[in-house]
């Protein structure tokens, strides 16, 4: 699982007081005549930057209210009764056996602390926070899951109830440009399909086998063909992740063993046919997403409202045999390969491949110095010897810059310190052939380097142009692009860092005007979710994922986030669409969808998500066990 940190959104909802709590003399005002005594308060959040953030933290029984911006925190509490109060909810109250019980105060309300005291008590803590103890929690509450809501008392009177979500945040990155060697050369691995042109410049395959009705043993003749159509004859296979659903009728135990049995057979199929030992990973599920995805428009789509083990007990006699041929599809395995080129060098040493290759550039052999320099730096690269490239002898002459230009672009991904460096080294090679596509095109890379982390000065707008003059050596407008969504992320986090947060917003607004326009692997989807999350554009986030995550093959990570970004929205969760995806999430990682509902300072979401009548249901049935 990718390495994450948290990010605190913050959601605003009302209900009916209870008047089981001692109230401190707090006013509660109904709905319709909260919006004219809360006149001021209102406009007080409206008016609060996108960036500023607050929440409730957590030393030992103390508890301290944070925030990032000091000045808003002054502003907001002007009189002598405006204030916050806290609400300690324990995760007891939605035990799966407990009813729902509808209040505004959800747990034990602790006293007021008021203007003069809030304000007095703040004080700098850790970059850029300010913090004022709020509370203690009681001793009798200490052993118990809790979490602390927020009152903003304005007059001592009830304005804003706010409630604290923990969602997961992955830190972002550039979209991928790759690097020109022989090809456009990606990092991240690319995903392709069988019907795509090309593959083979690609890592990682993709493709499905299906399967016969209790049918797991396959041949090795069933699985050739997909070699030959791969045209696999210079690849070995170095990974095989296989991922077998079954269809969802029968007992679960029956078909975890039937999909690990097919899992098995098509791995062993795939060994047939080569002999290094290829690394597999088979993980297995039934067919939830699917099934009620295709149900919808039959007499049986009643079965939405199901729990699953009703599903199970009704898929039986003519009902199954009316739902097979939809049942049929759900029998398959999406097989994920990762590919190494064959290399007819391997076993030779860098001394060795160093000389091969040397001589073949003496003797004018260039086609075959190509071949041999590939396996040379990527046993460079394998065993971290940058040095070694120095002593591949390549003339200084315009016929051999694609070959010195593919050595210091190694020197640069073996090490980005060397950034600078190459980009100098890169600039001599254009001098001597200024129209080659391959130099301008690593140089636009090199440079977002040397731009992001301030290496060296570069006028932004003039680099714009570059960018787009890529047009003319060739390259299609996707990833002309690709490379202008990273220039927008680029200076959206300039303006950020000058708080130019008008300018920033109009960068954050370009990226969504051309990211439709650029091919997306799962990690750029994640990468660029989180960038407009950070900046206070979670909806264009949740617009971005959601067509990926309605689909079975999502990344857990991209999946998972997606649900962070959502699952706060009780108009989304209420839909059979959304009922989809999450099972989908049960499907890949149980125990990591049911730690969503943990407390929200122990990594989970917030377990009071558990208000909601469906995530409760989803909740106790693959979380507790109950129906």
């Amino acid at each position: 699982m990718s390495r994450f940190y948290s990010l605190l959104l913050l959601s605003f909802f009302y209900c009916a007081w209870s008047t089981a709590q001692i109230d401190y003399g707090i006013d509660f005002p109904n709905r319709s005549n909260r919006a004219a005594q809360c006149n001021y308060f209102e406009q007080a959040f409206q008016n609060k930057s996108k960036e500023t953030s607050f929440v409730i933290q957590r030393v030992n029984n103390k508890l301290f209210f944070e925030t990032t911006d000091e000045r808003w925190f002054k502003q907001l509490f002007k009189n002598a009764k405006d204030g916050v109060a806290v609400d300690i909810v324990s995760k007891s109250r939605y035990d799966c056996d407990t009813p729902a019980i509808s209040s505004q105060i959800k747990g034990k309300l602790l006293a007021p602390v008021y203007a003069s005291e809030l304000k007095r008590g703040l004080k700098p803590h850790e970059q850029n926070r300010y913090r004022v103890a709020v509370g203690e929690i009681p001793i009798s509450m200490l052993k118990n899951d809790l979490e602390f809501n927020i009152l903003f008392l304005n007059n001592n009177r009830l304005c804003k109830y706010y409630t604290i979500f923990n969602l997961a945040s992955y830190p972002w990155d550039l979209l991928d440009m790759g690097v020109y060697l022989d090809s456009i050369t990606y990092s991240n691995e690319k995903i392709t399909s069988l019907q795509e042109q090309s593959v083979t410049q690609y890592k990682t395959l993709k493709f499905v086998i299906p399967f016969e009705k209790n049918k797991s043993v396959y041949d090795p003749s069933d699985i050739k063909p997909l070699y030959d159509s791969l045209r696999l004859t210079d690849f070995n296979i170095k990974t095989i992740d296989i991922k077998a659903y079954a269809s969802v009728e029968g007992s679960e135990q029956r078909n975890t063993a039937l999909q690990k049995e097919r899992g098995n057979s098509i791995a062993a199929s795939l060994q047939t046919f080569q002999t290094p030992q290829i690394q597999t990973k088979i993980t297995t599920a039934e067919n939830w997403v699917e099934f009620f995805n295709d149900i919808r428009s039959t007499p049986h789509a009643d079965f939405q409202k199901l729990s699953k083990k009703q599903i199970k007990s009704a898929l039986t006699g003519t009902t199954a045999s009316a739902l097979e041929p939809i049942l049929a599809k759900h029998r398959k395995a999406v097989v994920t390969l990762q590919l190494d080129k064959i290399d007819i060098y391997k076993d030779q040493s860098i001394n060795n491949l160093t000389f091969l290759f040397n001589e073949k550039i003496a003797t004018n052999q260039i086609e075959e110095a190509r071949i041999i320099q590939n396996s040379l730096l990527e046993k460079i690269k394998e065993t971290g010897s940058p040095d070694a490239i120095e002593k591949i002898e390549i003339p200084n002459e315009s016929k051999y810059v694609d070959l010195r230009g593919k050595n210091y672009m190694y020197q640069y991904l073996m090490d980005k310190r060397q950034t600078l460096i190459v980009y100098n080294k890169m600039k001599a090679l254009e001098s001597m052939a200024p129209n080659n596509s391959r130099i301008q095109y690593n140089l636009v890379v090199l440079k977002f380097i040397i731009w992001r982390n301030d290496a060296s000065p570069v006028d932004h707008e003039q680099f714009k142009k570059q960018i787009k003059n890529l047009h003319n050596y060739g390259f299609k407008a996707h990833l002309i692009d690709r490379m202008l969504v990273n220039y927008y992320i680029v200076r959206a986090e300039q303006e950020m860092r000058l708080r130019n947060y008008k300018a920033k917003d109009q960068n954050v607004f370009n990226i969504l005007g051309i990211y439709n326009n650029v091919p997306l692997t799962d990690r750029d989807y994640l990468s660029l979710a989180q960038f407009l999350t950070y900046y206070a554009q979670s909806g264009e986030a949740t617009r971005l994922l959601e067509p990926r995550a309605k689909e079975i093959t999502i990344d857990e990570d991209l999946l998972f986030y997606y649900l962070n970004l959502t699952l706060i929205d009780k108009k989304l969760t209420e839909t059979d669409a959304y009922r989809n995806i999450m099972l989908n999430a049960v499907n890949l990682n149980k125990q990591r969808y049911c730690e969503l509902f943990n407390p929200s300072l122990e990594d989970g979401v917030t377990f009071q998500l558990l208000e909601d009548d469906y995530l409760k249901k989803s909740y106790c049935e693959n979380c507790v066990g109950t129906d």
